[in-house]
């Protein structure tokens, strides 16, 4: 075993020193490796930034009411006497004397992108007197919270990152009507800072809806009151056709409608190119055992065996391999990992979120370069154990 592992080694180091002679095809090898797993990054990135920002959004003990079967709250539906018969489910707070409820309206509205100039849709809520304490992780950092009742809306800092004209301070137009920005808010990690809210009623009438609710929040005053609060509303006749369950289940079914796409366009991408990678990796190494075909046939009449052979070859292969996909983390690190953008969401408009990488499509990505390095290796390895020492020194 010693032996073989010292001929491994000498071969090994044969194939690193004759590397300057096949640079730019080693160098090709790498840099197709590199970008098959920056692309791969991309996309995984940005599946898991917005996978987390959607289910980072949700609490276990607040209720979110829809209509069964919608996909997304523009396709939901939810009268005033439902919402009032939901305020009174058991396990619902109360502050003041009153349910901790929100019947909500979303709607879309048109935005400039800061990137690239053109209108995309934004969603615009309209929220009732609880729906800012309904959502423990939003803060106010500039400005105030909207005044009940009156044109005045306050902005998602993510939203405000992607989109221009909705400063604090400014005068906007939407649909035709004049909105004042008062505030701006927080809530890092989540889908809300995506948003813009303003006063329920006053977005029923501006945006001619008048009595239309689209979704529910209700405060339960523990998680542990969910089920009690759902087989209520099941049991409940005049709640029929609605759906209830913890805004944390209802936004991790969004994050998976989401990101089913963006994994489906990199697996795709990922396949193709990594298929690319490969034939780059067979042709450098294939190249490789051509060039050192003496070299290689000198060693196994001087007692190196055709293991000592493959596993250099293999090596070879591996290394460039891992070069390639140590250069394709660098480039994910430094070109999008942690920057924000926006893409449409489940409900048809633009969610603002971060590319996240993270440890295990980290390994991912290292797993994937290393598949390529071995099959890129295997069939040169094979190739070079086979050298058959007499016909290649006669062929010198």
């Amino acid at each position: 075993m010693a032996s073989l592992l010292n001929q491994i080694g000498a071969v090994t180091a044969l194939n690193i020193r004759s590397a300057p002679q096949r640079a730019m095809m080693s160098i090709a090898s790498v840099v197709a490796v590199a970008l098959t797993i920056a692309v791969l990054l991309f996309f995984l990135a940005l599946a898991n930034g917005l996978a987390q920002t959607v289910k980072g959004s949700g609490a276990d003990d607040v209720a979110i009411i829809i209509r069964e079967g919608s996909n997304a709250e523009l396709n939901s539906v939810v009268s005033r006497e439902q919402l009032s018969i939901l305020s009174t489910g058991p396990g619902v707070a109360q502050r003041d004397g009153r349910p901790v409820a929100s019947g909500e309206l979303l709607v879309i509205v048109d935005g400039l992108k800061r990137s690239t100039g053109t209108n995309a849709n934004m969603p615009f809520r309209g929220i009732g007197q609880e729906g800012l304490s309904l959502r423990r992780s939003v803060r106010i950092t500039e400005g105030r919270m909207f005044n009940p009742g009156t044109n005045e809306i306050v902005v998602g800092a993510g939203l405000l990152r992607e989109f221009s004209g909705f400063e604090f301070g400014k005068t906007i137009r939407l649909r035709g009507t004049t909105w004042q920005v008062v505030g701006v808010f927080e809530a890092p990690g989540t889908v809300f800072e995506s948003e813009l809210w303003a006063d329920i009623a006053v977005t029923q009438s501006l945006f001619d809806r008048p009595n239309v609710y689209q979704t529910m929040r209700v405060q339960l005053g523990s998680a542990a009151a969910m089920a009690g609060f759902q087989e209520w509303a099941k049991a409940d006749a005049r709640l029929n056709g609605l759906e209830v369950m913890s805004e944390r289940a209802y936004y991790a079914r969004q994050a998976s409608q989401s990101t089913q796409g963006f994994l489906a366009i990199g697996s795709v991408l990922g396949i193709m190119m990594a298929i690319g990678a490969l034939a780059g990796a067979l042709n450098t190494m294939y190249s490789s055992v051509a060039a050192r075909a003496s070299e290689i046939a000198t060693l196994r009449i001087i007692g190196f065996s055709g293991y000592a052979a493959f596993f250099g070859t293999m090596i070879e292969a591996l290394m460039l391999s891992a070069l390639g996909g140590a250069l394709g983390l660098v480039i994910a690190f430094l070109a999008f990992n942690g920057r924000t953008t926006s893409t449409l969401g489940a409900g048809f408009t633009q969610l603002v979120f971060q590319f996240q990488l993270s440890p295990g499509i980290v390994v991912t990505a290292i797993a994937t370069a290393m598949i390529i390095g071995f099959v890129g290796g295997l069939f040169p390895g094979i190739r070079a154990a086979r050298q058959r020492p007499q016909l290649e020194l006669a062929a010198q």
